[in-house]
């Protein structure tokens, strides 16, 4: 904490000279010491200094309602001491001190009320749903590049299988491909026995979670190159999800894969979707800014797609705890359809709340 050096402050005590005086009068030099200008004044900073020094360690609740009242006057006079000693250059020592505290009183008069909890339960309550909810052609148009994808993908694939290869990475096709059996599909992958918690909650899922969140976060940040390679990396996703379903719909495992799919797919899927909505978003700011310049446009529906983001990546986290470690438990195809079938409610549900509050104009 800055404290004021009585002694430094005597040995820099002299100050410059401030002119007094209105244009066309006699001007008269005053010297004014900073042992002069503390005098009459220290007790307030002291004062200040205290509150603020309760409210940073012991949180608000620690100040009185009377003194909770006199703080902001306090904070203004603090203010108006700086300005002062700013124009009439005293020492650097009692700038810093009255700069510090200032600057700390502005934080505990005027800073945020709420803690790290409370704003992120207000984010996922209302800010994310709400983000959404104004991208409606935009997740349309996302959710088609990657429809057209999965279309191309199966079309490809189930005519001639080698292709399969050529269109899925080797680490994610994880030994399937066009010499995979059908009994091999089941016992590896589709009912695959569960691994335990270890690999299943922690590797597996964590594994998933950081692949999955570059490749969302990439679909997003391309929106600043006019949204045509966001498209492009949807559809590219979209043939690589087409190609798993014609391997598995050629060895009669058509509806056992799709139920191993939904299971997590309806939310990471969701929230593969809604990134690369928020990186069309960008795209329609930098490309149509409207009455405003692109980089206001860009800052003023920036905050809107980096919710977006912030809220699909905690979307890809519950779908990586639910790949990696519940999708094996429930090792029956309708059942699976059914946990699907809910999730998806849930999540409509969940994007849905907080609409009536914006239809009567309340803040969400």
């Amino acid at each position: 904490m800055t404290t004021l050096d009585a002694g430094a402050q005597d040995r820099e005590a002299a100050a410059t000279p401030t002119i007094i005086g209105a244009p066309g009068e006699p001007r008269a030099h005053v010297v004014l010491r900073s042992a002069e200008f503390r005098r009459g004044r220290e007790e307030s900073w002291r004062e200040l200094e205290d509150l603020v020094q309760r409210v940073e360690k012991r949180g608000i609740r620690s100040v009185s309602a009377d003194e909770l009242q006199k703080m902001p006057l306090l904070y203004r006079s603090a203010l108006s001491s700086l300005s002062v000693a700013r124009s009439i250059a005293l020492d650097r020592n009692l700038l810093r001190y009255l700069e510090g505290l200032s600057l700390r009183a502005y934080l505990v008069v005027y800073g945020p009320r709420t803690s790290l909890s409370a704003g992120l339960g207000q984010f996922f309550q209302r800010g994310f749903p709400a983000a959404v909810r104004k991208v409606g052609w935009h997740i349309l148009i996302s959710f088609a590049a990657l429809a057209i994808g999965v279309i191309a993908g199966y079309l490809i694939v189930n005519s001639d299988e080698e292709w399969f290869n050529a269109i899925v990475p080797d680490d994610l096709s994880g030994g399937r491909g066009p010499t995979v059996t059908a009994e091999e599909l089941r016992r590896t992958e589709l009912f695959a026995p569960w691994p335990g918690f270890k690999d299943a909650f922690i590797v597996f899922a964590n594994y998933l979670f950081r692949h999955n969140s570059m490749v969302a976060i990439l679909s997003f940040g391309l929106g600043f190159m006019a949204g045509v390679p966001t498209l492009l990396l949807m559809v590219y996703q979209g043939l690589i999800l087409g190609a798993f379903i014609a391997i598995h719909a050629r060895r009669g495992l058509f509806v056992d894969f799709l139920g191993w799919l939904s299971i997590h797919g309806v939310t990471e899927l969701g929230a593969f979707v809604l990134c690369g909505a928020a990186g069309l978003l960008v795209a329609e700011k930098i490309l149509f800014p409207g009455r405003y310049t692109r980089l206001e446009s860009l800052a003023i529906h920036g905050r809107q797609a980096a919710a977006i983001v912030g809220g699909s990546v905690a979307m890809l986290f519950i779908a990586g705890i639910i790949e990696g470690g519940f999708r094996q438990l429930v090792g029956v195809t309708s059942w699976r359809f059914a946990f699907a079938a809910v999730t998806a409610v849930l999540w409509m549900l969940y994007f849905m709340s907080g609409r009536k509050d914006e239809q009567h104009g309340l803040p969400v």
